[in-house]
């Protein structure tokens, strides 16, 4: 399913283009379907289709005042246009289109993990008074609240056991493939699976205090820090397009 949203994404296209028609000029004569100016031609088109929506993108961000690496990709595809060097500009639309396929498979990556994260954890929690329950919202709860944790339900947060001994799969957590024993005065993590018995806790933190919680919050935060390191790269990329264009003429020139 994953691949079915990249699909819909105009670079996974692309990609697919290009790499078709490298692949079919690039096959031996004796199987080649095309003459050398068809393969010419198939190479022209694909940068054409497979380029423009680019440079367009890459355009778009230089009007935005975005310097970055990709202007010197896209400096790339037109001289190589220009210049009739198609195989090479055809490589370079590969490259740059494979690398944000890449780019969009991480992000889309992440956030489901994000999100499968945050639907795992309970709404509803069961707070205990006296020998009555009573179903309260998770963001109800309070510290030394009395809850019932049941067979199966995960700990909404951060408690130490009170009555009750059951066994708790914590792997969410630690990694560790091992379920651990609980018994009274044993502490339980918030995100942790109770097993076959209830168990009775007494909260000891909030649930936003608690450690899913945290895990949460780091989770995020390194989502929201991607962009910032984006924008770090585009301003190297912003220094060193002029100097390899300065170069460039430079050599030129000479």
């Amino acid at each position: 399913m994953r691949w079915q949203h990249l699909f819909r994404n105009k670079s996974a296209w692309i990609v697919a283009l290009s790499a078709g028609g490298i692949v079919a000029y690039l096959l031996p004569r004796a199987i080649q379907p095309f003459s050398a100016v068809e393969r010419d031609l198939l190479l022209m088109a694909v940068m054409l289709i497979g380029g423009i929506p680019m440079l367009i993108d890459i355009a778009q961000d230089l009007l935005r005042g975005e310097l970055g690496a990709d202007a010197l990709a896209m400096i790339s595809i037109i001289t190589s246009f220009l210049l009739k060097e198609y195989l090479a500009g055809a490589i370079l639309v590969l490259m740059l289109s494979g690398g944000a396929l890449l780019e969009t498979y991480a992000v889309q990556r992440a956030s489901s993990v994000l999100n499968a994260l945050l639907k795992r954890m309970p709404q509803i929690a069961h707070r205990k008074t006296g020998s009555q329950l009573a179903d309260i919202q998770v963001d109800d709860i309070r510290t030394d609240d009395l809850l019932m944790l049941l067979p199966h339900e995960i700990a909404p947060v951060d408690a130490v056991v009170v009555e009750g001994h059951s066994y708790m799969d914590e792997s969410y957590l630690t990694g560790e493939p091992f379920t651990m024993s609980k018994a009274p005065g044993s502490q339980i993590f918030s995100g942790a699976i109770n097993g076959e018995t209830p168990l009775t806790i007494r909260a000891l933190r909030i649930p936003k205090d608690s450690r899913y919680a945290k895990i949460m919050e780091v989770m995020r935060a390194a989502e929201e820090k991607r962009p910032r390191l984006r924008r770090l790269a585009d301003k190297l990329g912003g220094i060193y397009t002029p100097v390899a264009l300065a170069f460039a003429g430079i050599a030129w020139a000479v």
